[in-house]
């Protein structure tokens, strides 16, 4: 099933008139996300960019119920929002069922959040986290966190003349959601809005929990050019830097192939982040991260049964 354009409502329910930078990316994920929802939205958001700037009192961007969660407890959240609607319905107090999305950024999911999660993924409620994966605390000052990339620089993981950025690689989320044997989870990248409105709407047609991790460049915090942010959510999956597939019912699909991959370089020098791998003294880490690259690249297409 993929969601053609025409199929999509008209109806903004993220509205325009937000604080949000120009070129954002998570903003993009965010009304992407609820072009694919069903009919009753309820959102809980973490704290963070999305949640700082689209609700500067006394205005909001948001045309659906929303709530604003902790840094550290969006899935905790959504899952109180969702029990509260199971015994609404068993007291015949509502028709129909409510879609609940958590939202939260890659430091509320992979770090902050992520024993909230586990524990919402765990229990089985039925709701829909969404990841936006700007790939470091953007709004507290892009710090690293455990999305944040290999060799990028960012204020706790500085290059310098000895230290190329952060030293570790990127954390597998949707390697621990699947661990927790939920029906489905996803990466997707706003590059590919088709993908990643399906992947949001099969989501919420799972009874249980789902994931969906999406890249969503930061332009400030990746010192990128703003008018570049989609091309470079392109490139991502283009070099094969971040792949794009779902897990349903714990067997692996690739969402998109890419069957003859494009230089990590073409994505990594349009981020001033990356701009000091270029320099001679790391050559030799900028080899080992697209080794790096390449030796994730082959273990997801194994897990998706596809040949390298």
């Amino acid at each position: 099933m993929v969601i053609a354009l025409k199929e999509l409502s008209t109806q903004e329910l993220y509205a325009p008139g937000h604080r949000l930078c120009a070129g954002c990316g998570p903003s993009i994920a965010a009304r992407m996300a609820l072009k694919a929802t069903r009919g009753s939205v309820v959102v809980t958001n973490a704290t963070g960019c999305i949640e700082v700037s689209t609700t500067i009192f006394p205005y909001t961007a948001w045309r659906v119920p929303w709530i604003h969660s902790l840094f550290e407890n969006a899935a905790a959240t959504a899952s109180g929002i969702e029990a509260g609607f199971k015994v609404l319905a068993r007291k015949k107090l509502i028709e129909k069922p409510v879609d609940v999305i958590a939202l939260a950024g890659d430091g509320g999911t992979f770090d902050i959040g992520i024993q909230a999660l586990s524990g919402a993924l765990e229990r089985g409620h039925d709701f829909v986290y969404i990841c936006y994966d700007n790939e470091a605390y953007m709004n507290t000052g892009i710090q690293r966190s455990g999305a944040t990339p290999r060799g990028a620089s960012t204020t706790t993981s500085p290059a310098g003349r000895k230290i190329p950025g952060k030293r570790e690689f990127k954390k597998d989320l949707i390697g621990i959601c699947v661990a927790h044997q939920i029906e489905y989870a996803a990466t997707a990248s706003i590059g590919f809005p088709n993908d990643y409105i399906t992947k949001v709407r099969r989501a919420l047609e799972v009874n249980g929990p789902a994931v969906v991790h999406v890249l969503a460049p930061c332009p400030l915090g990746w010192r990128s050019n703003p008018v570049d942010t989609i091309k470079i959510a392109k490139l991502a999956v283009q070099t094969t830097i971040f792949p794009i597939y779902e897990v349903e019912k714990g067997k692996y699909r690739l969402s998109i192939k890419i069957r003859n991959p494009i230089a990590a370089e073409e994505y990594l020098k349009l981020q001033g982040r990356f701009s000091h791998l270029f320099k001679p003294e790391f050559k030799e880490e900028l080899e080992t991260i697209k080794q790096g690259i390449k030796e994730n690249w082959a273990r997801i297409l194994g897990l998706c049964g596809e040949t390298p």
